[in-house]
């Protein structure tokens, strides 16, 4: 038969190692930290005769030391308990010994004990009768040599036992020693961390090799190497002065960006001292912290957007219903009959105040997420303010052809989002045809009803299979270092929140387009049939503006400066709609407004707005409750509003 590997089981193992120690001549026992009984052999038990109990893992050394005392094992004693006491105070001071002693039966044994790193000892009882018959029979058989030289034998006998006890507790100390360094080590390399040493000459002295963790380009074999050997100039003038600092005596911590790698480092400097002696050199620990870094400066720039905007949200709001009041009072005058050139500045101050609305809205979008809004625009006027911008983007080797189809209706869009992505898709071509130059064409256009087209093409060198592929995710950028890989991924996230798409293709002519398609909503031009609506509005000049703008539509107006007030009309025959602004004066908000009208199944519908910033908690809670009508806006905006509130709303 062939000789079969047999895996050794626990049970296995420790059935070997009773056999191996029942083997041995010597008395072995081992008692753990709380001085109990761990392990023994069977000639531990014959040497003193215990009992089987005293033989059994989790007997007292106390009990044990008792059983023996009175026995007799260590002479007479008059006080046991204090001679047992005495044993067992000496035992727990875990310190290693060798003794030697005559047991009342005549026999001399010889006592080892070594503490171990766990915790208790180990003890050792090795019967030297025989050596001791040799030193009497040595004794008696040695007239002719002097009493000196025999004592001399005698002593060097033991101190020669002594030695080998204690080179026995030396070379189990080395081994143990051995046996923490390695853990120590391997425990040190396996950290995240650069661990070193120094001396007073800045050498290393240690290392664990994790150098290049937190320095990819530096080399991990540094022992014996000085600092600005190990690290570069750079780098080491970054950390001289703490090292200096360390072998003055003084601990710190310092963090600073390692140029050639670009990364964030934080690296303690303790001064290696022995209490209050000199100090012989500094252990350092680097970590890299650049995540840490990046999401600190995050964190930072976040709180300076939120201080920013708390900054401004009351001047906003304040600005906002100015604009309001100045929209309201040019759709007035654009109805009136004026002298020939008025219209032309009614419809530039329009503009201008609708163009500060767009500003107030980036301003507010300081604090998160921008919101979308969804206003009638009429396309030629927004090519009118569009055109300008893309002049000036464009070098004079680039021309710009717009192509827009005529659009009889207002159109319900963001303006803002999509002048900022047209914009972005004109830069993107702007830099495609550079230096060459060519045109860059626009298209504007409905497709069959159901799209809004943006189509922007160049005559540059088109699309890589690569771009095409990865072109709208965030960071991939085909600039090099020049662009941040963001510009069409923004794009992209903003036109499929408007419920858009977004595609990249080479036309067959050459060069390359972006087209996005936003869902085509034309403003009726019906307005939604006249009621009576119930305007709830603590300002009085804003009430006025936005009255007329009512009124204008064909709508019967009830006023009211509070919720309160507003609560007293609920019941006003004819009354079809409520609009309400969130902050009013008196202890109700709109909102709550609003739930006391949602309770009554009686009552008409409740249409909120607000001049709030985004970010605004009764904002936030208005924009999720339905509709809700951003200020300033115009006469045209509040129509389009109007007629996109569901059918339910606006009447009983």
């Amino acid at each position: 038969m062939k000789d079969r590997d047999v895996p050794l089981t626990e049970n296995t193992t420790a059935a070997l190692t009773r056999t191996g120690l029942n083997r041995i001549s010597q008395a072995l026992s081992i008692f753990d930290a709380s001085l109990r009984l761990a392990v023994c052999n069977r000639r531990y038990q014959e040497m003193f005769s215990f009992p089987d109990p005293y033989v059994t893992a989790g007997v007292s050394f106390e009990d044990t030391i008792r059983y023996m005392v009175c026995r007799g094992e260590y002479g007479h004693f008059d006080d046991i308990e204090g001679a047992v006491q005495a044993r067992v105070q000496a035992a727990r001071t875990f310190v290693p010994h060798y003794m030697e002693r005559r047991r009342p039966n005549g026999r001399w044994v010889s006592v080892e004990g070594s503490p171990l790193a766990q915790g208790g000892w180990v003890t050792v009882y090795t019967d030297i009768t025989e050596v001791k018959l040799q030193e009497e029979l040595l004794r008696a058989r040695s007239e002719e040599l002097s009493g000196e030289v025999v004592a001399h034998a005698q002593r060097l006998a033991l101190a020669n036992r002594e030695l080998a006890a204690a080179n026995a507790m030396l070379d189990e100390a080395r081994r143990e020693l051995i046996e923490i360094e390695a853990r120590t080590r391997m425990t040190t390399e396996m950290m995240p961390a650069h661990i070193a040493h120094v001396g007073r000459d800045l050498r290393y002295t240690y290392s664990n090799r994790r150098l290049n963790i937190v320095a990819p380009s530096r080399s991990p074999d540094i022992i014996g190497l000085t600092g600005h050997e190990a690290l570069g100039p750079q780098t080491f003038a970054h950390i001289s002065p703490a090292l200096r600092r360390a072998l003055a005596g003084e601990a710190s911590v310092l963090e600073f960006t390692e140029e050639e790698s670009g990364r964030r480092i934080r690296s303690a400097f303790t001064p290696d001292r022995q209490g209050d002696g000199p100090v012989n050199g500094v252990y350092i620990l680097s970590t890299d912290v650049t995540a840490e870094a990046q999401a600190r400066e995050v964190l930072m720039q976040t709180r300076k957007r939120e201080l920013a905007a708390q900054l401004t949200s009351g001047l906003a709001h304040d600005f906002s219903n100015l604009l309001t009041i100045i929209l309201g009072l040019q759709s007035r005058l654009s109805r009136a009959d004026l002298p020939p050139g008025a219209g032309d500045l009614v419809h530039a101050t329009l503009n201008a105040a609708r163009r500060g609305g767009v500003l107030l809205d980036r301003i507010a979008s300081i604090s998160g997420r921008r919101e979308l809004q969804i206003v009638p625009v009429r396309i030629a006027d927004f090519i009118s303010e569009l055109r300008p911008l893309i002049g000036a983007a464009l070098p004079d080797q680039i021309t710009a052809d717009l192509q827009i189809a005529p659009f009889a209706a207002p159109l319900l869009f963001d303006p803002g989002m999509l002048q900022d992505a047209i914009l972005n898709l004109v830069l993107n071509a702007r830099d495609a045809m550079k230096p060459k130059g060519g045109r860059m064409t626009l298209s504007i256009r409905p497709v069959r009803d159901i799209w809004l087209e943006v189509s922007v093409r160049d005559e540059g060198p088109g699309f890589t299979a690569e771009a095409l592929e990865r072109g709208l995710e965030p960071f991939f950028t085909t600039k090099g270092g020049e662009g941040s890989g963001l510009g069409l991924a923004m794009v992209y996230d903003r036109v499929k929140l408007a419920g858009g798409t977004l595609r990249l293709f080479n036309p067959p002519g050459g060069g390359a387009a972006i087209t996005l398609r936003l869902p085509l909503r034309v403003v009726e031009d019906r307005a939604p049939a006249p009621g009576m609506v119930l305007l709830v509005e603590d300002n009085a000049e804003i009430r006025e503006s936005i009255r007329a703008m009512l009124v204008a539509l064909g709508h019967s107006v009830v006023e009211s400066d509070s919720a309160e007030e507003a609560l007293a009309l609920m019941r006003l025959p004819c009354l079809t709609l409520v609009l309400s602004d969130i902050h009013l004066s008196g202890a109700m908000t709109g909102l709550d407004l609003a739930a006391r009208f949602e309770a009554d199944p009686e009552a008409p519908p409740v249409v909120l707005m607000t001049s709030s910033p985004p970010g605004d908690p009764r904002r936030e809670a208005a924009a999720a409750r339905g509709p809700l009508l951003i200020k300033p806006f115009d006469g045209l905006s509040l129509s389009g509003f109007l007629a996109t509130l569901p059918k339910s709303t606006g009447g009983r």
